[in-house]
């Protein structure tokens, strides 16, 4: 990949030798002899390196220097000066200039300079995108299922993973719409650059703004310095709005410019500030609904969903549960430092079965509960929250007697579990006698032996 090269410089002699050095190494070229026409190149231009004077008319090389660190982060920037000067040199270096030439100019100096700095950068790059793959890799195995619905979802990230287009992430509350985000950005080539979740559920309406797009110190009461919004965070990486339909419809409309034109204007600030984020968005909402009662714009939900995936419920993906339940296992074993090998067949089968109101998070929380106060090789009901195993819906038969029988089984075999099978705790739990529990374990056949 060529190394597209800024040259800024008032001295056009200057400016034209070190352009046509440059170009006969096969260096594209761009040049500018003030701070604001070069300003501009770098706004419409993708620059890679910026070669420029210290003593530039209408802004200092290092004002120059400071304003492409916002609006082109990527962008490597040697200092020139006609002078030397310690100071400067070190405060170049500091605001984030690469090198440090003094002048007149060797241009072999500087062909070597460039060539060492891009092939510096270019391992850099490798390196980044190596990362990458390692990340999108890890990231995508989070995503755990074999259903079908999962196996599209992952096929989906990976086809628009590279592009930029803004994608809005749908489903209930607890099925992971967040990890998809991750995926998608750690997928992305944004995966070096921040990926930075808000949830706009949690931001009281008169501090939204300030928290998407900054502000000035002294622009409120309690402002004492200046402060980045996550747009800014997020430069040249990802923005995650989760529950982006509690934006207030107040602030949408500056959100929806600010992801139109791609600025912001901080609080107390009267100038605009460039930023290159890539939008992804998450809701348990139906938006459309939302729109039809005015509580979201349709200009911004178009904006927001130029593809949508929606992520199944774990209703529509049983088959998912014993992968969930097995990764979760791992997890915990691991931070919570236990030895839990998996779970036995009636916990399995009252998973399976129960329904999962919180969807995968209620899932995992269940599985760190369990994990934390299995005494045993394998969770047992016993390492369940009760009303797991007492609420559950199973495929039970038509017939009343066999299927009350199946479920007095069921859940005096659970209880028995919990209490390490003491009969007189076990009655007293279930509100019946000793004797008729004795009973009831004679003739519903529960073999106490298995439940150790």
């Amino acid at each position: 990949m060529s190394c597209h090269i800024l040259v800024v410089d008032n001295d056009p002699e200057v400016r034209e030798n070190l352009v046509n050095a440059l170009t006969d190494r096969q260096y594209p070229c761009h040049s500018a002899g003030d701070g604001e026409h070069a300003l501009e190149i770098i706004r419409t231009n993708n620059i890679d390196l910026l070669i420029v004077d210290l003593r530039t008319p209408s802004r200092s090389g290092i004002e120059i220097l400071e304003r492409v660190s916002e609006i082109s982060p990527r962008t490597l920037t040697i200092i020139t000066a006609a002078y030397g000067s310690l100071e400067t040199a070190i405060d170049a270096l500091r605001k984030g200039a690469v090198d440090y030439l003094l002048k007149p100019l060797d241009y072999h100096d500087v062909l070597w300079r460039v060539e060492r700095i891009w092939k510096v950068q270019q391992l850099l790059l490798e390196n980044q995108y190596l990362k990458k793959e390692v990340h999108a890799k890890y990231n995508q195995n989070l995503i755990i299922g074999k259903s079908p619905s999962i196996q599209r979802i992952l096929k989906l990230i990976d086809k628009v993973a590279s592009s930029n287009s803004n994608i809005i992430i749908t489903g209930k509350s607890g099925t992971g719409k967040e990890l998809v985000a991750r995926a998608i950005h750690q997928a992305s080539p944004r995966a070096s650059a921040p990926f930075v979740p808000i949830n706009c559920g949690s931001i009281p309406d008169t501090l939204f703004e300030s928290e998407l797009f900054g502000f000035k110190k002294g622009s409120f009461t309690g402002a004492v310095m200046d402060k980045d919004g996550v747009f800014r965070a997020a430069n040249s990486g990802t923005l995650f709005l989760d529950e982006v339909g509690e934006t207030p419809i107040h602030t949408q409309v500056k959100l929806l410019r600010a992801i139109e034109s791609k600025e912001i204007k901080p609080l107390g600030s009267s100038s605009f500030i460039h930023v290159d984020v890539r939008i992804l968005s998450a809701t348990n909402k139906d938006l459309r609904r939302e729109i039809e009662e005015g509580n979201f714009r349709e200009d911004l939900y178009y904006r927001l969903n130029i593809i949508e995936i929606n992520m199944p419920p774990l209703s529509e993906r049983k088959e998912d549960i014993p992968l969930l339940v097995d990764h979760f296992i791992r997890k915990y074993n691991e931070e919570l430092k236990r030895k839990v090998i998996g779970v036995d067949n009636d916990t399995m089968r009252v998973l399976m079965n129960y329904q999962w109101k919180g969807e995968v998070r209620e899932l995992e929380n269940f599985i760190e509960r369990a994990v934390l106060l299995c005494e045993k090789d394998y969770i047992t009901l016993a390492d369940l929250p009760p009303h797991a195993y007492t609420n559950i819906s199973t495929d039970y038969p038509d017939d009343l007697k066999t299927a009350v029988k199946n479920f007095e089984h069921q859940h005096i075999a659970a209880i028995l579990r919990r209490v390490n099978n003491d009969k007189n705790k076990a009655a007293e739990i279930l509100g019946i006698g000793l004797s008729s529990l004795y009973r009831k374990i004679d003739e519903l056949g529960i073999e106490l032996e298995q439940l150790l």
